[in-house]
């Protein structure tokens, strides 16, 4: 029994950072999947806004300021977003840089785009 005293902890040492991958793995995927969706509804809120013609959203960075503030708990710089008229109406696209917590994985850019018909 002596020489099996110290098996735990070496077990111990070997499965803690698989199992510790494996559990920020799965939360930076679930930040991955919010961040996406917090920056399309962003956008989209924001190209709706532009789109009915409501009076905070009148020009391009009345857009900008309206597409950071529906990011929400998300930094979005007003520089990663654009405004442009375009055939099919107002398009309000965005770029996030996603930065994964899991050591070893680089730098994701997240990109979305809206485009809302506007009132004639």
């Amino acid at each position: 029994m002596a020489g099996k005293r110290g098996s735990t902890a070496i077990e111990y040492a070997i499965i803690l950072p698989a199992f510790l991958l494996c559990v920020l793995g799965i939360l930076d995927t679930a930040r991955l999947f919010w961040t996406t969706a917090t920056l399309d509804r962003a956008v989209a809120s924001a190209a709706r806004c532009a789109g009915i013609a409501a009076p905070n959203c009148v020009t391009a960075s009345q857009i900008k300021g309206n597409t950071v503030e529906e990011a929400w708990g998300l930094p979005l710089e007003p520089e990663s977003i654009s405004v442009a008229k375009q055939a099919c109406g107002l398009r309000v696209s965005a770029s996030y840089a996603f930065a994964f917590s899991v050591p070893g994985f680089s730098t994701v850019t997240i990109n979305a785009s809206t485009c809302y018909a506007t009132n004639p």
